[in-house]
């Protein structure tokens, strides 16, 4: 490839700036933002002792459950402890992560080894999930606990939280993995599952249904995106459907088909 064509390709990826832009924060110290977007895979290639984003991951764990339990106290006192951690679980999940993610651009922004860039792994779930948490630890680090509390609220929480509001405004969460998926996919650029009946046993009392759903692969295919299947069984055909649902969200997190 000539310097001209790499030139080119290298503007491709929207900039730093731009992912600052996004963020809502200007880095004093972007080494600390470009090392939140070091996937190890890049790091054993470099000669220089590169740093990858494990450690930040850590930190920004720490950092995302602190700031959401904090603001859930905040804006639901009198909520038990048992639904205040469902809740506090569900928004620190990978899959919710993933999704910020994607809507933040960040797996444009990765630096990936080879083989990892090969396989597909600006879209797997575990790297996004993890540079979501790297990408805070930055900002916390570069400024303070105002800047992570900032994001947190304005990337993580509120729109799952408007997500979940009914219309009298009571945040209930509910085990839909039907939503989730759907709301996965199309932030992936994939399209919309389908659903099918793949089989039916048991008498007439005590059915059992076997749902299928189809979930679509990335166009035009890359690797690790490609089409997949996945089923749930249940007394109903919403009950396998949301088992089915669920198993595909599983192994979208785990980074895409096999």
């Amino acid at each position: 490839m000539t310097s001209r064509a790499k030139a080119t390709g290298a503007m491709t990826r929207p900039t730093l700036d731009e992912l600052e832009s996004v963020l809502g924060h200007r880095f004093a110290r972007r080494e600390l933002l470009l090392r939140a977007l070091t996937h190890s895979s890049f790091a054993r290639e470099q000669s220089d002792h590169t740093l990858d984003n494990e450690e930040m991951e850590f930190l920004g764990d720490a950092v995302l459950g602190l700031v959401t339990a904090e603001e859930l106290l905040a804006r639901y006192p009198g909520r038990g402890e048992g639904e205040l951690s469902r809740l506090r679980a569900h928004l620190v999940n990978a899959t919710h992560l993933r999704l910020c993610a994607n809507t933040l651009g960040l797996g444009e922004h990765l630096r990936l080894g080879r083989g990892e860039e090969k396989s597909g792994g600006r879209r797997k779930g575990a790297l996004l999930a993890d540079a979501c948490e790297a990408v805070l630890a930055a900002l916390y680090l570069d400024g303070g606990m105002a800047a992570a509390r900032a994001f947190v609220v304005r990337h993580i929480l509120e729109p799952e939280l408007e997500r979940l509001a009914g219309g009298d405004g009571e945040v209930t969460l509910a085990a839909d993995h039907k939503s989730r998926l759907q709301q996965l996919l199309l932030a992936e650029g994939r399209g919309e599952p389908i659903y099918e009946l793949a089989g039916v046993s048991g008498p007439a009392h005590q059915r059992q249904f076997v749902m299928r759903v189809v979930v679509p692969g990335v166009v035009p295919h890359k690797a690790g995106q490609g089409e997949f299947h996945t089923e749930g069984c249940g007394a109903t055909k919403k009950m396998a459907s949301q088992q089915a649902a669920q198993r595909a969200l599983q192994r979208l997190e785990g980074g895409g088909d096999e």
